[in-house]
């Protein structure tokens, strides 16, 4: 299966919004849990955060890629400049880093196994790359976590050559990719 990487902006925001409506997607936190100001964490229905979620893509801020094969979006992942987010737990950047975080990942059940995230991996590091970033950095959990799965698995994030950089919380660890 050939993908494409679309980013989500304003002109396809209809198209986001529908993949997160389909089923078993992530239509309960829109993606929000990572970037929510505390002002926002206030108002947390599912209506809320995508109120909250479209705010950020009409105000033009990245937020991440749909994947496509063809026409069909195959999957999402949420990346953007680390700083468009909470604090997720990483090293501070050095001067004139440009750190993205990759924080999500939603693939439909009936195509997950295909190893649809480590495509998503792929196109979410060269969409950064392109934007300027230097570091790409996520925060993956172990396989037999029992929280946080929907940020992917280190062995995952191990195989496209990111490095562990320690924990990021109690589960959570912080891998980077230098550029």
């Amino acid at each position: 299966m050939s993908l494409s990487f679309i980013p989500v902006i304003r002109s396809n925001v209809s198209e986001f919004e529908a993949f997160f409506n389909s089923s078993g997607a992530p239509k309960h936190c829109w993606c929000m849990v990572w970037r929510r100001s505390t002002a926002e964490s206030h108002r947390h229905t599912p209506a809320d955060r995508k109120q909250q979620m479209m705010e950020r893509v009409a105000a033009g801020a990245p937020i991440g890629l749909i994947a496509h094969d063809g026409e069909n979006a195959v999957g999402w992942v949420s990346i953007a400049p680390r700083e468009t987010y909470r604090n997720l737990g990483g090293p501070p950047g050095a001067t004139g880093e440009v750190i993205w975080s990759i924080v999500c990942f939603f693939v439909p059940r009936r195509l997950r196994g295909e190893g649809m995230v480590r495509r998503l991996i792929a196109g979410a590091v060269d969409h950064a790359k392109a934007r300027g970033a230097t570091i790409v950095e996520a925060y993956p959990v172990d396989p037999d976590a029992p929280s946080y799965r929907f940020m992917g698995f280190v062995p995952v994030f191990a195989e496209a050559g990111f490095t562990d950089r320690g924990m990021a919380g109690t589960r959570r660890h912080c891998m980077q990719l230098r550029l």
